[in-house]
């Protein structure tokens, strides 16, 4: 365990039940933090469940933790709403320790080959994956430079930030842009004790993953039983036999976001069962 007490995390994209966002969130408070969690919707997959609450249930799950929890509804591609998120979690907490950019766009009408890739659509992925990043890093960075105290800046790239895949090229160009950025970001805040490390996961079964299901389904077979198919064809050609969870993404977020980490900076991890190991 690693002992986050006293310590402020932000969160972003943490509304979905089975969501990377929520895990981090979780094991980060488990760990002693306080936690922000963001969402562009307070429930980005209401109808996946009509239990889950979004935001408002991932912040009584942390208080039920003995931490202190906010959710704060943002667009983190929008400076002004990237901004006023920011200050709210200084008003609220007095400082910021931890960030965790995870928000990422909506899978689905990008998955299709380069010559059928609509130019918005493109823009989209790269204006929440890449810009969201940029612009949280930004907020977050000059914050723990005022603070004076060191940081954590953790973002999630992908192991398709690493190699590509095809009718995956607005995805595979933002998660590359991802690492890049992480890498000169890292250079730029080392001499501020801010660390800057990306997160390269597989294949996680998220409630995204139906998403991707959807738009790969082929007539004639249900999207359930494609996702099955889907989930089971990509654990045989993983060395440990499985694909991720998300809580094994949001055990490398807690060592990255502790102090076990001060000494690695600019690296993209891969958490993916050794389907991708560069």
């Amino acid at each position: 365990m690693y002992d986050l007490s006293g310590k402020v995390a932000l969160v972003t994209g943490a509304g979905g039940e089975q969501g990377i966002g929520r895990a981090i969130a979780i094991r980060l408070a488990q760990e002693g933090a306080d936690v922000v969690v963001n969402d562009v919707d307070p429930n980005p997959y209401s109808g996946r469940s009509s239990s889950w609450g979004g935001v408002e249930d991932v912040v009584r799950q942390i208080e039920d933790l003995g931490r202190e929890s906010m959710h704060i509804i943002a667009d983190v591609s929008d400076s002004g709403q990237v901004d006023e998120m920011f200050q709210r979690v200084i008003e609220r907490f007095g400082h910021l320790d931890i960030l965790i950019n995870n928000a990422g766009s909506r899978p689905g009408p990008d998955r299709v080959p380069v010559v059928e890739l609509e130019e918005d659509v493109f823009d989209t992925v790269q204006r929440v994956n890449v810009k969201g990043t940029f612009l949280c890093s930004k907020a977050g960075a000059r914050e723990m430079i005022r603070q004076g105290s060191g940081g954590k800046i953790i973002s999630m790239s992908s192991g398709m930030g690493k190699r590509g895949r095809a009718r995956y090229a607005a995805y595979c160009a933002s998660k590359f842009a991802i690492v890049g950025f992480t890498q000169a970001l890292a250079h730029e805040l080392a001499p501020h004790r801010i660390n800057v490390n990306a997160i390269c996961p597989g294949l996680v079964d998220t409630e995204r993953v139906g998403y991707i299901a959807e738009a790969f389904t082929p007539p004639g077979v249900s999207v359930e039983e494609h996702h099955a198919a889907m989930l089971n064809a990509r654990s045989e050609n993983i060395p440990l036999g499985r694909v991720a969870q998300s809580s094994d993404v949001a055990r490398m977020a807690a060592f990255l976001a502790s102090a076990e980490s001060d000494y690695m900076t600019g690296l993209a991890v891969s958490v993916s069962g050794g389907g991708e190991m560069g």
